[in-house]
């Protein structure tokens, strides 16, 4: 058979169904119980993902079908592999990872916020990454106290 009827790609092209690794924050990757089960969870059906693509007969659509999944593959195998298991903290008078924090902006919003891990944050949700500017001015305040968040202040109502 000649070459010219083979559907095999260029080592070139190829090379472009390959996606670049998934950003990993360079802060420890602190984790609640949940986000380390949401961890495994995202692992496990990456790698499902990838066995489903790699079982795919026709080369170019394996590598196609394969290149997202393995991208996943190997983010949530390394966020997996680095997770810092923090304890849900025993006491509620000072905010902490974990902790649920109700507080007052300027404009009179009431906004209550879970710290928790950069993965497993989701505002719309509720939960902040302990990284993120709000949970950092909340960090190691009671409630009553006033954190600065640039210009604004937000008072602490509650902790959970």
């Amino acid at each position: 058979m000649s070459v010219a009827f083979t559907k095999e790609e260029s080592a070139e092209t190829a090379s472009e169904t390959l996606l670049p690794d998934r950003p990993i924050s360079p802060e420890p990757n602190l984790v609640t119980e949940a986000g380390l089960k949401a961890l495994h969870d995202q692992l496990d059906a990456a790698r499902m993902a990838y066995n489903t693509a790699s079982a795919i007969e026709d080369v170019n659509d394996r590598r196609r079908e394969a290149a997202s999944p393995l991208r996943d593959l190997r983010y949530f195998t390394q966020r997996v592999r680095t997770a810092q298991l923090i304890p849900a903290p025993v006491q509620t008078d000072t905010v902490a990872f974990g902790s649920t924090v109700t507080f007052s902006r300027d404009d009179g919003r009431i906004q209550k916020y879970r710290i928790v891990g950069e993965d497993e944050a989701d505002p719309k949700l509720g939960s902040i990454s302990y990284v993120s500017p709000l949970a950092r001015a909340l960090m190691g305040k009671t409630a009553g106290d006033i954190a600065n968040l640039g210009d604004k202040e937000i008072e602490i109502i509650e902790i959970s």
